[in-house]
């Protein structure tokens, strides 16, 4: 990262979008409460500290199959004559070893008793009265071992991990019936401008919708975040200050806001933030999106985001989210693009990060290629929806040729957080 970097000292050129994503992070900090939820709430939730397992798992050797549990050592020709000495169901022990020359049937995920050291499966067995004929097979077929899975004090879950379903079910399955998680972060947004209006309203000439209000709400949740609407702010400086005042004294963890972020001469964000705290106005070489506010409300970060639908969701994805996960204490956020056939081609300015919005299919070759949408204005939010992720094009390069090799990032793993 340059010198020029501190996310309160306004740079002087434009930044590089991995410097830009740098400094954003580097500024925040995690939240500090952690709360203790049952396991049925922890899916979303980031794990505080790294989850040591209160057992081992599976306790004790046990059946992999529905069979006959056996000594190797006792299987001394291609086919062998034991008789059935015991029966060990799931759930049950034998209370005894096995003794020399016997054969106990067993069933999946019972446990091996003491001496056996072999399972083999029924359908490789001959019942003979109350004797079963067995194969030859090699000691420790399909026995699974104690501890197979991990042991008692190993970390089977670092600190955080911002927990699926299946880290759960592994939290269960290690003697867990909560966990302790970080506070969700509160993050309070609005909408500004004269013009904006909420759905339902009267459609008065000169007026858009407020959809940004919408998509905002959905991306904090599937963040893991608590977010807190405050509506609509009209375009002007003393009632953005208020707005932005209280938000910071309800004590939130960030603020949000869309739109207001340009050099216009309605755009009073700026002004309305450095009269509270600090401001580094970004311009950040990207597209789209170039203006994206960052500062702090007295001690609480500020986000400001682009008002166009487009480039305040990908703004969002690429900026805000990696910057929320930290405030949230996720630890690992990176997400490498996939590789894909280009199938199109298009100009680009050398020195700019650039998104196109493009949808993955499978072609003639059995390669994997994408289409791009058509229309890249701002302002298109249709192309948001018709798509299924991002095209990401480096600072370095200077146009995409139909089949071209290029990175595409899923709108499934930039949504999940």
């Amino acid at each position: 990262m340059s010198a020029n970097c501190d996310a309160f000292t306004p740079p002087k050129q434009m930044l590089p979008f991995a410097e830009a994503t740098a400094a954003l992070q580097a500024a925040v900090r995690p939240v500090e409460a952690v709360e203790s939820v049952p396991l049925f709430e922890a899916v979303g939730r980031v794990l505080a500290g790294g989850l040591s397992a209160l057992r081992t798992v599976p306790p004790a050797d046990n059946s992999a199959v529905d069979g006959y549990a056996v000594r190797a050592i006792d299987l001394v020709a291609p086919e062998v004559r034991l008789p059935i000495g015991g029966r060990i169901a799931a759930g049950q022990v034998l209370g005894r070893s096995v003794r020399p020359g016997e054969a106990l049937r067993i069933f999946t995920g019972a446990p091996i008793p003491d001496g056996a050291d072999t399972a083999i499966p029924q359908e490789n067995c001959r019942l003979d009265g109350d004797s079963v004929w067995l194969p030859q097979v090699e000691r420790g077929a399909n026995v699974r071992p104690a501890g197979e899975d991990f042991l008692s004090g190993d970390i089977i879950l670092p600190a955080g991990k911002r927990l699926l379903p299946q880290d759960v079910g592994h939290a269960a399955a290690a003697g867990y019936a909560e966990l302790s998680v970080r506070r969700r972060p509160r993050i309070a947004f609005f909408a500004t401008g004269d013009e904006v209006r909420e759905p339902g309203q009267p459609a008065e000439p000169g007026t858009i919708v407020n959809c940004n209000a919408f998509v905002l709400h959905g991306l904090l949740q599937r963040l893991g975040c608590e977010p807190l609407y405050m509506g609509i702010i009209r375009d002007r400086e003393v009632l953005l200050r208020d707005a932005l005042a209280k938000a910071a004294a309800d004590g939130v963890d960030a603020i949000m806001t869309t739109g207001g972020v340009s050099m216009g001469e309605e755009d009073h964000v700026k002004a309305a933030v450095e009269a509270l705290g600090a401001l580094n106005f970004w311009r950040i070489a990207i597209r789209p999106g170039k203006p994206l506010a960052f500062g702090r409300v007295g001690s609480v970060p500020f986000i400001g985001l682009p008002g166009n639908p487009v480039s305040a969701m990908v703004t969002f994805l690429m900026l805000a989210r990696p910057l929320l996960q930290t405030i949230a204490g996720v630890v690992s956020q990176a997400i490498e693009g996939y590789p894909v056939r280009a199938d199109f081609s298009f100009d680009k300015k050398v020195g700019r990060r650039e998104w196109l919005r493009g949808s993955l299919y499978r072609g003639a070759d059995g390669g994997v290629w994408t289409r791009r949408f058509p229309n890249e204005g701002s302002g298109v939010f249709t192309s948001m929806v018709a798509s299924s992720g991002l095209i990401e094009l480096p600072e370095d390069l200077e146009g995409v040729a139909h089949g071209d090799t290029v990175s595409f990032l899923p709108f499934s793993e930039l949504l999940g957080g």
